[in-house]
């Protein structure tokens, strides 16, 4: 169950807030209006999504933002701002309070369609919660791996994401932020309508004429199961210099050399085309893979942070892993901490596949390293990924230099025994 806070003197917002996520399983509510109850329950009940609306700057709304700049315990949280697009821009709002961990900004007009999706995607990616503060105290590259359905409606949000990610890591300003989500917007579209669900230039021009939504469109490509199973894999690494971002869709691809060729003698105006033309304008190096399932963007960061890595951390190994790797092996003894920046891990205990580890884990063998016990299992990669990894002096300086780590690891294993529970109470009812 996540525990979410929601800070907010607007009787209409509250009662949205509530309409969209208060019924639904796995989600607890709690609402404040005074700042300073609103900080004892960050400090003392440990939140894991916050809801502040940013419309109304008053000094019980200034005071919670203030806190939560300076106080690093506080940013193990992530942040989602509501705002009134009417009123002011997106990309002011996110340069005033780049300083705190913002996620996403949803307009007050939008929460009805949007809330309770952008909830459930930070809830299924609950790494990223963490990014800021990880990438600012253990590692100096930044990273995020994102899967995504085929639903149109969720891709501003990840877009969005991974756009703010840079932007309060001070790699980009506000307009350039804008600007990244739009482009990474018109890609991750693309490889839904086109490259997934295989609709034609032709069909989306007649649905658009007929006044009907492209939603409706993809929504009937979905009703083929081999289709509504495809995925779109978002990824992307940054370093001070700049980010490489890779899409991959399922689909079947498009002649990549016809479609430069055409979106040259249209020009720059054309419609068709729009993601590529944009992304070739801001990225330093774009390209597809020769079938045209895939993209790689290189966008080089204008500016670069102050290194705020401590030491301990920053000359810490970075593995790079394929799969079938191995990480670690059974009864080895755990002289290191891994955490997982991208990929897929099983674990396996006795040759027995007994579990799965994602990013969303944030490490891997945290309990052996911390008990100085050897390896209760195996480990071995799936997919292609990124380690860090941590020794166990680096982990011990780091952690009496931000000593709230001790307990960010403890909610970690705590959510871990609780899952290990779940599922074991779920086999011995199958069994039974």
């Amino acid at each position: 169950m996540s525990l979410i806070g929601v800070f907010n003197r607007d009787q209409a917002v509250d009662a949205q807030v509530r309409s969209s996520l208060l019924t639904k399983k796995g989600f607890f509510l709690k609402f404040f209006s005074d700042s300073a109850e609103f900080l004892e329950f960050l400090n003392f009940e440990l939140p894991e999504i916050v809801i502040i609306n940013l419309c109304d700057e008053h000094g019980e709304l200034m005071k919670v933002v203030e806190s939560v700049r300076t106080d690093a315990w506080l940013h193990n949280f992530g942040i989602i701002g509501i705002y009134d697009r009417h009123v002011e821009k997106e990309e002011s709002l996110l340069e005033k309070f780049k300083e705190i961990n913002i996620l996403t900004v949803l307009s007050k007009d939008r929460l009805a369609t949007h809330l309770e999706k952008g909830v459930e995607i930070i809830e299924r990616n609950r790494q990223i919660i963490f990014q800021l503060e990880l990438t600012d105290k253990l590692v100096e590259k930044g990273t995020g791996a994102f899967t995504i359905d085929n639903d149109p409606l969720s891709v501003p949000i990840y877009a969005g994401l991974a756009a703010t990610t840079l932007m309060q890591r001070g790699l980009v300003n506000a307009d350039l932020r804008v600007q990244l989500q739009v482009v990474l917007t018109e890609l991750l579209l693309n490889a839904i309508e086109h490259g997934n669900c295989g609709i034609t230039m032709d069909e989306k021009s007649e649905i658009l004429r007929e006044g009907k939504s492209i939603l409706d469109l993809v929504a009937d490509k979905c009703l083929d199961p081999e289709i509504q199973k495809r995925r779109v894999y978002f990824e992307w690494q940054s370093d001070n210099d700049g980010t490489m971002f890779l899409i991959r869709d399922e689909g079947d691809g498009f002649n990549v050399k016809a479609m430069q060729e055409r979106l040259e003698n249209q020009g720059p105006e054309a419609l068709n085309g729009r993601g590529m033309l944009m992304a070739r304008r801001l990225a330093k190096k774009f390209a597809y893979n020769q079938k045209g399932n895939q993209v790689k963007m290189f966008f080089a960061h204008p500016q670069r942070p102050a290194n705020r890595t401590p030491e301990g951390f920053s000359t810490e190994e970075v593995v790079t892993v394929k799969p079938g790797d191995i990480i670690f092996k059974e009864n080895e003894l755990s002289n290191f901490l891994y955490y997982i920046a991208a990929g897929k891990f099983e674990v396996l205990h006795n040759g027995t596949i007994v579990g799965l580890l994602t990013a969303a884990d944030i490490f891997m063998g945290e309990m052996s390293f911390l008990m100085n016990n050897r390896r209760s299992a195996t480990v071995r990669a799936i997919t292609p990924g990124r380690l860090l990894k941590i020794s166990r002096k680096s982990f011990v300086s780091v952690v009496k230099e931000y000593p709230h780590y001790g307990i960010f690891l403890s909610k970690l294993l705590a959510r871990k025994l609780s899952r290990a529970n779940d599922e074991a109470t779920h086999r011995m009812e199958r069994a039974v």
